[in-house]
């Protein structure tokens, strides 16, 4: 059980908030195989003050899919408490989290995402007025650095973060120069929870359950959340669970298992989708991309996805297979 603000879960491992991945087919794949706590994708501030149907589409979601949080991108203050205002009218969100984390260039640029480790002052005034006003708990994901691991700095933003009215810290142990590549830094980790009083929740190379536990055991974090290693491995959430409690791992699915999900997940697209078909379809090769690994043939499996054009296609694909 963990307490995020006046919410309580009972479980310490999250879906990540994945940009054009955890959308509403992904998330329900993912409870269906132990996952219990989701976000919705990263959704804009600007976007979705100016209601933009594909971002307004991104919220979408069903009784099956709770609970649930949101991430807004954005460095304005009032712009994103309106967002998070539009958000709690249009979804029923647990906490909004603030993306300070994002290592995107054009995002950056902007002076969003992982841009506001460089300018603390502005993430704490973001945080002041959406704990204030949001009627809500407030988190923050941050990176370890900018160009380079910095834990002092890191101390004094997740001190600063904490004093200004944050109910969580979510933590990728990766600075903005590393993306998402190289090593995981568990000390920096270690050392901001060291300086908490509030949750934090770490992420980075959790691709398996073994590696959940290192990141449990070297950083002392009090969850963590799962991004990457979901991708085409929806079961990992049993299989890390299950690690945790007993210590035991679980046989990885065989590519009869792995398809049969895989065609589950490909009908929630066609089912829950409301973008163009051509983009649906993209979405469908995407995801059977994920699924089509590690065992023998998968490489050619891989080749046949790409071209093609229809969701019975692809069914016909996986059929053969």
């Amino acid at each position: 059980m963990i307490k995020i603000g006046d919410k309580v879960f009972n479980t310490r491992v999250f879906l990540a908030p994945l940009a054009g991945c955890s959308d509403l087919p992904f998330r329900l794949i993912c409870r269906e195989q132990g996952l219990q706590m989701a976000f919705f994708e990263m959704l804009s501030s600007d976007a979705l003050v100016r209601k933009r149907k594909k971002t307004l589409s991104m919220l979408k979601s069903v009784p099956g899919d709770r609970p649930v949080a949101g991430q807004l991108l954005g460095s304005d203050p009032h712009l994103m408490l309106d967002a998070a205002m539009k958000m709690k009218e249009r979804a029923e969100v647990e906490f909004i989290d603030i993306n300070a984390a994002c290592p995107v260039r054009k995002v950056v640029n902007n002076g969003q995402g992982a841009a506001l480790f460089k300018t603390p002052e502005k993430l704490f005034s973001i945080i002041k007025i959406l704990a204030l006003k949001a009627g809500i708990p407030v988190t923050v994901k941050l990176r370890t650095g900018f160009d380079k691991s910095d834990t002092k700095a890191l101390v004094n933003m997740v001190m600063g973060c904490e004093d200004a009215g944050l109910s969580a810290v979510f933590l990728h142990g990766r600075t903005r120069a590393q993306m998402y590549g190289g090593g995981v830094d568990y000390s920096a980790i270690k050392t901001a929870k060291e300086n908490l009083n509030i949750p934090l929740f770490a992420s980075g190379n959790i691709l398996s359950a073994t590696l959940a536990k290192k990141m449990f055991d070297e950083t002392g974090c009090d969850g963590i959340i799962v991004a990457r290693g979901a991708m085409g491995n929806p079961w990992i959430f049993k299989d890390i669970n299950g690690f945790l409690k007993n210590g035991k791992l679980s046989p990885s699915p065989d590519k009869k298992q792995r398809i049969a999900v895989l065609k589950r997940h490909l009908s929630y697209i066609r089912k829950y989708s409301e973008l163009p078909p051509s983009t649906v379809i993209g979405l469908m090769r995407k995801a059977a991309l994920w699924y089509l690994k590690d065992f023998a043939g998968a490489s050619s499996a891989r080749g046949k996805v790409t071209p093609a054009q229809s969701y019975e296609e692809l069914l016909t694909l996986l059929d053969k297979l």
